[in-house]
């Protein structure tokens, strides 16, 4: 059972947040998760919507709520926990976020990507990126685990957008391999030894919460997506921006407007993913056992 960790009282911590710079508050996040990770997690997990159960899977576990780390932000969406947990998969180290925020509860792009910078700080070298994706491949099926090759920016806004701190990176990050090549050759070759299907494609994000249109979703498979979500794009450029090696997995966990002749809900989104966690955990486990 994972040892519940909480830091002292936070109510401070607004008036910090505001005479603070964004490089000061993830120093200040990065410390308290230090003191309790003590040694650098090897691999980041953020675990997206109903796949927070692998936290279960965590030998050795500690865990932090979110809000008892200091500036970091609150998941309020059904099927994101808010929780670090910190422990031992696999022989490896590792940090799981279950839970992340998102673009349309109103938050900015450098807040989504708080979580991730902070990560950045500790010296995580590799970060694993999985969320709750729409069907768009025609020849994909609900349950589908999918590799991502590549993505699709459709929100409109970009983390890197404003003054550049070279502190965390470089002006003009290279994109050209967002998702490491290394880390899919991995997770194809984990996924065989585990005796679990993995396809691979292209993520589309766009900002939700509404569900896309069928109109929508036609344009997008023209373009070149296979799958569409409202996540995981700002936290993957955070990434690279900071030189994290990146790997992102999707969980089809339906079929996308127009696909099927039916309308979508989030609970289907939550109740395909506790079908597929038992494949999805054997899955990254079986990943971490080869990084």
């Amino acid at each position: 059972m994972a040892e519940a960790v909480s830091r002292p009282d936070t109510s401070a911590d607004r008036t910090e947040t505001q005479m603070m710079g964004e490089f000061e508050r993830l120093e200040a996040a990065a410390a308290t998760v230090r003191a309790v990770a003590g040694a650098t997690p090897e691999v980041a997990i953020v675990l997206g919507s109903g796949l927070g159960d692998f936290i279960a899977r965590l030998a050795d576990a500690r865990t932090l709520a979110y809000g008892d780390i200091p500036h970091w932000p609150r998941s309020r969406v059904a099927g994101h926990l808010g929780q670090l947990v910190i422990g031992r998969a696999a022989g490896r180290r590792v940090a799981a976020l279950a839970g992340r925020v998102h673009l349309y509860e109103g938050h900015d792009a450098r807040t989504v990507t708080f979580a991730t910078r902070v990560m950045g700080r500790l010296g995580v070298p590799v970060m694993i990126f999985t969320n709750a994706a729409g069907g768009i491949n025609a020849g994909f099926t609900s349950g589908l685990l999918m590799a991502i090759d590549d993505h699709i920016n459709l929100l409109g806004v970009n983390p890197l957008t404003g003054e550049n701190d070279d502190r965390l990176g470089p002006r003009f990050p290279d994109m050209s391999e967002a998702y490491s090549r290394r880390l899919r050759g991995l997770a194809d070759a984990a996924a065989a030894d585990a005796g679990v299907g993995l396809a691979h494609g292209v993520y589309a994000a766009v900002p939700g919460p509404s569900y896309e249109t069928p109109a929508e979703i036609r344009y997008l498979r023209v373009i070149g997506a296979d799958a569409v979500g409202m996540s995981t794009v700002p936290e993957v450029v955070a990434a690279r921006h900071m030189g994290v090696e990146v790997l992102g997995i999707s969980c089809i966990t339906n079929m996308a407007a127009g696909v099927l002749p039916r309308p979508l809900v989030h609970d289907e989104v939550m109740e395909t993913a506790r079908r597929v966690r038992d494949q999805f955990g054997a899955l990254l486990e079986a990943i971490l056992g080869k990084i």
